[in-house]
């Protein structure tokens, strides 16, 4: 069985914790009892193994022992949150879904869709008897992908133990970060502490209760749990790791991190939904230079641009084609400088701004941004000007209501000494909603 591994390791510690919610403790020896439970179930309805199998619902016992059943019986799983549920009939029908599975209730239900999937990557793992996974793309840029993968390929890196974590499960089952989040703890035997919800105080409420010691979340998050000061109420001396990615981190913003959180390590992460989690190592929790790769994943930068070959990385896209080259590197579409083996991401190539010739990488001017008095938020991009190319434009969320000529006259001065000229927003606008999607990554 392609979960064994698992299996025998939630046997060999059955008192200790391997799930926290706000609801419920649970043991591994009573998810072990669950996931047989779950197995049981899914056999009763006669899936064939290679069946396209929706898992709707959040994080908790249920969702992670249903999930591993899947696996273990070689479904195909398409897991799928509430924060996406907007989008549930769309996806479902991109994943040509043939069972969906509702968790929102204590009776979960399942139920067929009368679809045939037939599409050929699905082909694909049923020749290789391998369980399979679809992810989505976020869709900012366009319609969202699906991303097939082959769970054999995402498990093989967790077959070696590692250092056994506390760890908040801030990104979801529909997230490759929290797929990796989720196998990566429980195959060394630590605990998944599921947060009564995303928020600052929620957080780290979760991390107090249950002495987390890890929080994989966003440059996003972070910040904003530096303006709610949400980490003066709570006891947080058990964290010990930080990892912060899915965007670019403002170099403002992690010099706060460093300030606030002294005794905790920070550590930049990278991955993509089509490539997994790529191993990293930054040069030191101040430090914005990463080392990427670790066994299974090859890196090399072309004309500035990252690029990755990875053994977890997925079959295919179902609605797009393959985006790999014929040596199986995929263009990141990321912006990196190099310093030997170190690379420092400077964003997406697609969001470089070009003003008269020169480029404006928008994470610099909301470096510069977020330092501001009053600046909750900010978002950078680009607008078409007709003798500049581009000009530089900022969506700013305020702690105190202030209009949007006080407060680019006030920006103008305080940015003379931290950006040239020709990167500070030319056009500001003053938000009253948040400036992040759902994922707590920048909307831009």
């Amino acid at each position: 069985m392609s979960i064994e591994f698992l299996i025998e390791r939630f046997a060999s510690a059955p008192e200790e914790l391997a799930i926290a919610t706000p609801r419920e403790t649970v043991s591994y020896g009573q998810l072990l009892a669950e996931l047989r439970n779950w197995q049981g179930r899914l056999k009763s309805l006669q899936l064939p193994p290679g069946g396209v199998v929706t898992l709707e619902g959040e994080y908790g016992l249920a969702a992670i022992a249903a999930f591993l059943a899947l696996v273990d019986l070689r479904q195909i799983v398409v897991p799928l949150t509430d924060q996406v549920r907007q989008q549930h009939e769309t996806l479902i029908r991109i994943a040509q879904a043939e069972w969906r599975i509702a968790l929102a209730s204590d009776r979960p239900v399942a139920r067929p869709t009368g679809v045939n999937a037939n599409h050929p990557l699905y082909d694909q793992l049923r020749d290789a008897q391998d369980p399979g996974l679809v992810l989505f793309t976020s869709g900012s840029t366009g319609a969202s992908k699906g991303a097939v993968h082959s769970m054999r390929r995402l498990l093989e890196k967790f077959r070696t133990p590692r250092q056994r974590l506390r760890s908040i499960v801030f990104l979801l089952l529909d997230h490759i970060g929290g797929v990796n989040t989720l196998l990566y703890t429980l195959s060394n035997g630590g605990a998944v502490i599921v947060p009564a919800d995303r928020s600052p105080a929620s957080v780290c409420a979760a991390v107090a209760k249950h002495r987390a010691e890890l929080l994989p979340t966003s440059p996003t998050f972070l910040n904003l749990l530096l303006l709610s000061r949400a980490y003066e109420h709570h006891d947080l001396t058990s964290l010990k790791l930080i990892t912060y990615g899915t965007e670019p981190m403002p170099e403002s913003t992690l010099q706060h991190l460093n300030e606030v959180f002294p005794q905790i390590t920070l550590q930049q992460t990278y991955g993509m939904t089509e490539l997994g989690i790529l191993r990293s190592k930054s040069r030191d929790s101040r430090s914005l230079w990463v080392r990427l790769g670790g066994d299974g994943f090859d890196t090399k930068v072309v004309d500035g641009r990252l690029w990755v070959r990875a053994q977890s990385a997925m079959l295919g896209y179902l609605n797009a084609p393959s985006p790999f080259d014929s040596e199986g590197y995929l263009d990141t579409g990321d912006l990196v400088e190099t310093d030997g083996e170190w690379l420092r991401i400077l964003g997406r190539a697609s969001e470089i701004i070009n003003v008269g010739g020169n480029k404006v990488h928008p994470v610099q001017v909301e470096s510069a941004l977020l330092q501001m008095e009053g600046v909750v938020d900010a978002v950078v991009s680009g607008e078409a000007h007709p003798i500049m190319n581009q000009i530089v434009t900022a969506t700013v969320s305020l702690a105190q209501p202030e209009s949007s000529r006080d407060f680019r006259l006030r920006m103008r001065q305080f940015c003379l000494d931290l950006l040239p000229s020709y990167a500070i927003p030319v056009k500001v606008y003053v938000s009253d909603g948040p400036l992040h999607t759902e994922r707590y990554k920048r909307k831009r």
